[in-house]
């Protein structure tokens, strides 16, 4: 997989980039197609929670269609990370503050969150499975997430436009999604992802839907799932929001 496979359209304004990219699907896109939009009225991130989306930052979404086996994509999330955590670091000032991944996929920098991921999924009319990857990052703009400290590129002294950016996220997803390669390289993920990985050994709580558990973050095993040391043992967890301390 190649940048040539992924084609790139441009919008001013959209509700969300997820729900036109997933129109576009509807509509008998084929996949492997990037939406951007200067502006999101109704963003949205994980369980329902609202994205803000001011003008300055990056909104995408990556649409795919009938890109891996279903039973490989709980481990999608984590290659996605990878190549966020890697656009991100492209642009920081040397010597600057640390960047790393808190599980599955948020970007921190110095424990701040700075962008946002979310992974949708539809069958669709004609049978075909739609998969659409959406990607917030925060460049001018950090809205307030009362559940999370934030931060934006600009916070640390950077200074680029959301084209620029997208540029390099362009080219750093197609070679995470290479590495991937449909599930077959989660192996190299996962080792990619510990070495950037937020918190292991330190006490997390971990939210689920129906309640909360704590212990210690011992890590991932090998296909993506956080290890959780609690008082009941440990714990292999497949979703969940993360909490330190």
């Amino acid at each position: 997989m190649s940048i040539d496979d992924f084609r790139h359209v441009a919008l001013d304004e959209v509700s969300s980039t997820n729900t036109e990219a997933l129109a576009r699907a509807r509509a008998g896109d084929s996949g492997f197609l990037w939406v951007t939009a200067e502006r999101q009225t109704g963003g949205r991130g994980r369980r329902g929670r609202q994205w803000v989306s001011e003008r300055g930052n990056l909104y995408s979404s990556l649409l795919l269609v009938d890109f891996a086996p279903a039973e490989e994509l709980g481990s999608l999330p984590l290659a996605v990370a990878l190549a966020v955590h890697q656009t991100i670091i492209s642009v920081m000032p040397l010597g600057g503050a640390t960047v790393d991944i808190k599980w599955p996929n948020d970007v921190l920098i110095d424990r701040r969150k700075t962008s946002g991921i979310l992974l949708e999924a539809e069958r669709l009319p004609d049978g075909r499975m739609a998969l659409v990857i959406g990607i917030g990052i925060n460049i001018l703009a950090r809205p307030d997430l009362a559940q999370y400290p934030v931060t934006s590129l600009a916070d640390q002294g950077v200074s680029i436009s959301p084209d620029e950016l997208f540029a390099r996220l362009f080219v750093n997803m197609a070679d995470a999604l290479s590495v991937w390669d449909e599930g077959r390289g989660i192996g190299e993920i996962v080792a990619r992802w510990r070495q950037v990985a937020c918190g292991i050994g330190e006490k997390i709580t971990v939210n689920l839907p129906d309640r909360s558990i704590s212990g210690i973050f011992s890590g991932i095993d090998d296909k993506g799932l956080l290890l959780l040391d609690s008082a009941a043992g440990t714990l292999s967890i497949a979703a969940g929001d993360v909490f330190f301390g």
